[in-house]
């Protein structure tokens, strides 16, 4: 599998960023203040962390079109939780206001990008380098997705993982592969679908099931289908424990 085409990627995000704004508009200062689907953060934790991925991915795209690098966050890692933390009690309002500003930064970023030379030998538009995980404007285009989408299900609006696409699935299984234990090669199976295989180990066992609620699993959600099987040697064998979200960036929680 490869990764999505920048201009397929590029509707993504705007499709996503739609979404979760549109949900988001919906809540009031007690929806705000209610669990999410992440064990300790509210849904304002949520939404205070989607204000400053997207804030943060906007300012990496900023400074490589001058030719410069930041780093993701102010103060790092420990800057983003301190932010969480302070953002998280804020109103329905509040957070409306911060997330439509933050995401709308970021779509702007990179919706100049189709105007620039684009070229991946002279490291300009979506090739130009970022400090995100070492990689290029690419790259950040993609984890913001996955961020966007993600972090939408954990809202629990009802836009769960039944309703991610087919192509957010299959990059999913390419970007997750790096969950996969060592000894342990799966066999992904989505119904209706050709066969995927991620992971290099001699265990095999096959993931069964609607795409999406493979795809949730590989990303620690919930299947929300109940769709889910896995089998070893033809036999029903449980779900194979997964490595931690790959190295370089912060898992959505």
């Amino acid at each position: 599998m490869t990764a999505p085409a920048p201009d397929e990627l590029l509707a993504g995000l705007h499709k996503a960023a739609a979404d979760v704004t549109s949900d988001a508009a919906t809540f009031s200062d007690e929806d705000v203040r209610a669990p999410s689907a992440l064990p300790g953060w509210t849904r304002g934790h949520v939404l205070a962390h989607l204000t400053g991925i997207s804030n943060a991915m906007a300012r990496q795209l900023e400074y490589a079109a001058r030719g410069e690098a930041v780093e993701l966050y102010d103060g790092g890692m420990d800057g983003r939780n301190k932010a969480i933390d302070l953002a998280a009690g804020h109103d329905a309002a509040t957070h409306l206001a911060d997330l439509n500003k933050a995401v709308l930064r970021a779509l702007k970023a990179f919706d100049v990008l189709p105007g620039v030379k684009d070229s991946s030998a002279n490291q300009t538009g979506w090739w130009a380098p970022i400090t995100y995980r070492g990689g290029v404007v690419l790259d950040g285009g993609l984890a913001l997705w996955r961020e966007l989408v993600i972090h939408n299900a954990d809202l629990l609006t009802g836009r769960g993982p039944e309703t991610w696409s087919r192509p957010f699935c299959e990059h999913l299984f390419d970007f997750l592969a790096a969950r996969v234990q060592p000894d342990d090669k799966l066999v992904l199976q989505p119904l209706g679908l050709p066969p995927v295989s991620i992971g290099t180990g001699n265990r095999s066992t096959v993931i069964s099931g609607m795409i999406t609620d493979i795809a949730a699993w590989l990303a620690g959600r919930e299947p929300t289908l109940g769709s889910l099987r896995a089998s070893a040697a033809a036999d029903g064998a449980d779900l194979p424990a997964l490595l931690p979200w790959p190295a370089g960036t912060p898992a959505p929680k």
